[in-house]
């Protein structure tokens, strides 16, 4: 029996150690808001006089803070088209380029390979047949 769980009395008077507490405890959920509901709060904000801010902040159920970090957001261009953010480490923009570097030489390191291969297979067939090779410093 865990220690956040109380002692439920039975209808006789004592204790059930083996029945948890039915008591389901709601946890509070983060409010998230959606690109477009900022940019509707702040064009509100800014078209109302200073009286009435406090007015919308609480029929919205916001702070300040809210709306100057929405603000700075707003000026930084985040809240441009995206109805979503992408949480999370963004990509770099040279990551793509050395990928695609990396399978290329990978690609290439298997080509050399199979010409090297082919090149050796070419030499014992002219040792076998007794034909003349070139020498290896490629001069003639």
């Amino acid at each position: 029996m865990s220690q956040n769980q109380p002692i439920q009395p039975n209808p006789n008077g004592t204790a059930n150690l083996d029945r948890p507490d039915p008591e389901v405890v709601v946890s509070s959920k983060r409010r998230q808001f959606t690109v477009a509901d900022k940019l509707r709060i702040l064009d509100e904000i800014d078209r109302c006089e200073p009286g009435q801010i406090g007015a919308i902040l609480r029929r919205e159920g916001l702070y300040s803070s809210h709306l100057s970090k929405w603000r700075r957001q707003r000026a930084q261009g985040q809240l441009r088209g995206r109805s979503t953010s992408q949480r999370g480490r963004q990509a770099e923009p040279q990551a793509a380029e050395l990928a695609a570097l990396r399978r290329e030489n990978e690609r290439l390191q298997a080509e050399l390979a199979q010409a090297r291969l082919l090149i050796e297979v070419q030499k014992k067939l002219c040792q076998l047949f007794g034909l003349p090779t070139q020498p290896e410093d490629g001069s003639n």
